[in-house]
């Protein structure tokens, strides 16, 4: 039995299950245009809401799917209120796992030429961000139980990459020969 405990990732999940319910495949799908806020790997937003149904946090019922039966999954009361208890706490600055930063970190140990090719390939994934905030914007206006709130998650996502975008045209300016 995996421990009981609520974990960051934990109330992620269960706010993404939300009022109209998920599958964990909704789940994944949801995490590949919004990786921006929150990224872990595929196989943990398929077993996340296994364990917080054993947990009661979550009700799990098979539904008809494409090719075979799916599980989707709805908020219990009980995870309501853990998402009420949890949102009543104060937030924190959230954490930050920022490969780009080491790796700038690591200039004195490298070619700078070597390591502003490290780091074109973010640039890419900056324009997929944009690209993944465009969709995600019109996704928006099909859920009007939530729109207010993902456009002002939204807001947050464009400033974000638009800093990103700031910082890796400042290390250019400054490692470019």
């Amino acid at each position: 039995m995996s421990s009981a405990s609520l974990t960051p990732f934990s109330y992620t999940v269960l706010v993404l299950v939300g009022r109209g319910g998920a599958g964990p495949h909704d789940l994944v799908r949801m995490m590949r245009q919004g990786r921006v806020y929150w990224t872990a790997s595929e196989s943990h937003w398929y077993s996340e809401p296994k364990r917080l149904a054993e947990l009661g946090y979550l009700a799990a019922e098979k539904q008809p799917g494409k090719t075979r039966e799916r599980t989707h999954y709805t908020l219990t009361v009980k995870g309501e209120k853990a998402l009420r208890a949890w949102i009543a706490e104060p937030a924190s600055f959230p954490r930050i796992q920022h490969e780009a930063i080491v790796r700038v970190l690591a200039g004195d140990l490298v070619d700078d030429a070597q390591l502003l090719e490290s780091l074109r390939g973010l640039r890419a994934e900056v324009d997929d961000l944009n690209a993944r905030l465009d969709t995600a914007e019109e996704i928006a206006t099909e859920l009007p139980h939530r729109e207010r709130y993902l456009r002002l998650v939204h807001s947050l996502g464009r400033a974000l990459v638009r800093v990103h975008e700031e910082w890796l045209d400042e290390v250019e300016r400054e490692l470019e020969p």
